[in-house]
């Protein structure tokens, strides 16, 4: 098992042993994901991708979670030739750093490589550009769940 806390934590080993390096693929999935995996997308901001069509005194440029949800449909993407039987991928972590705004009309291309892996969590680092500059970057994580197990899962939980 993967120690997730470093050497001398309240939770980690204190006999000076060295955490195991993380494997370069998933070994939860059927098909083994290499570290390096990319995925990617291509959305043209739209009135209903602003921040003016949540509130209209905000300039018409375009809203974070709009790419953010991009970004995620990038490791999405890169992940779904792996996934086999009813297993997909979710999102479990977000650390994004949005930098520069772009308007109606705009390509924007958001680009996802899959970065590291621990258990069934996967890792991407992300970016946006929006044809003339990188506008937001970060990393996104995923898990992959079996879909049944995890809708059973939230039923039985009443949500």
């Amino acid at each position: 098992m993967l120690a997730l806390f470093p050497i001398g934590s309240a939770h980690g080993p204190r006999d000076g042993m060295t955490r195991p390096q993380p494997p370069h693929y998933s070994q939860r999935m059927a098909k083994p994901v290499p570290i390096g995996t990319r995925g990617e997308v291509e959305r043209r901001v739209e009135f209903q991708h602003t921040l003016s069509a949540w509130k209209p005194e905000l300039p018409s440029v375009l809203s974070t979670p709009h790419m953010i949800g991009w970004m995620e449909a990038a490791a999405f993407e890169a992940l779904l030739p792996f996934c086999e039987g009813d297993d997909v991928s979710v999102g479990t972590a977000i650390n994004i750093v949005h930098r520069a705004p772009t308007g109606i009309g705009a390509t924007v291309k958001c680009e996802a490589a899959l970065n590291s892996i621990e258990g069934r969590f996967l890792t991407f680092r992300v970016s946006a550009h929006n044809g003339s500059e990188v506008i937001s970057y970060g990393t996104i994580a995923r898990a992959i769940v079996s879909k049944s197990k995890f809708e059973e899962k939230q039923k039985s939980s009443g949500q």
